[in-house]
């Protein structure tokens, strides 16, 4: 409840006219054309650590993402962030992400965080999996920082993966499902960058398989995504 009043009672963002600018200058560049085909495409998978699961009470505390590049995972070309925050997380919240009170603290000021996660976004197509979580808090903060309503092309492997593999449809659900049944290693469950890694690696997963149904492009996928929500009684 204090975080949500403090969300509330928070007055409107004010930003410095340096990041006023850049905040112009992100929303001016060109959408994209809204096809996408992997070969000749920048993408984004993204996942985030938060105080907790409430969509409603609790922060972002920090953002991992990793870009592909025609199919291929650049590692160079990967972001990290940990938001400052005005007050830490629970124990048993560090628990389950690592980031320490300490860290959390010593976090980078939110507009600066949220600035540089845009700029390096750009207006490419954003992926997670099970959209609606990192999305929401995504938008929230970007609301609450920067005053920005964030309408942003996303894709969703919880049911791109379903759509594809459709007898693992429901023994496989949630991440570590998938991650378990294709080998995928992963460094540091539960931590933004590593997580973001690994769904990427699942991404490379569902573009191969992707071949055998004549899908090339991230329409494609959305098709594939929508599909599967109607199937499973999700709108």
């Amino acid at each position: 409840m204090k975080r949500l009043l403090q969300r509330w009672l928070t007055p409107k963002p004010r930003l410095t006219e340096q990041q006023a600018a850049r905040l112009a200058a992100w929303s001016a560049l060109p959408a994209p054309d809204g096809q996408g085909h992997f070969d000749h495409s920048r993408c984004v998978v993204v996942d985030v650590e938060t105080t907790g699961l409430n969509l409603v009470t609790d922060s972002l505390i920090s953002i991992g993402a990793v870009a592909l590049e025609g199919r291929r995972i650049v590692l160079g070309d990967s972001f990290s962030v940990v938001l400052q925050q005005r007050q830490i997380s629970r124990k048993e919240n560090i628990l389950v992400h690592g980031i320490s009170g300490t860290v959390q603290r010593q976090g980078i000021d939110p507009v600066e965080a949220l600035l540089a996660f845009l700029e390096y976004v750009g207006k490419s197509p954003l992926v997670a999996f099970h959209v609606q979580f990192d999305e929401t808090m995504i938008r929230r903060a970007l609301r609450q920082y920067l005053g920005l309503n964030f309408k942003h092309a996303w894709l969703d492997l919880a049911y791109v993966m379903p759509a594809l593999y459709p007898t693992l449809a429901y023994r496989y659900r949630v991440l570590d499902d998938w991650i378990g049944y294709f080998n995928i290693r992963v460094e540091a469950r539960h931590n933004a960058l590593a997580d973001a890694l690994a769904t990427a690696q699942l991404l490379q997963i569902a573009q191969t398989k992707s071949r055998t149904k004549d899908v090339a492009d991230f329409a494609g996928l959305r098709d594939m995504e929508r599909n599967q929500r109607w199937l499973s009684g999700v709108s």
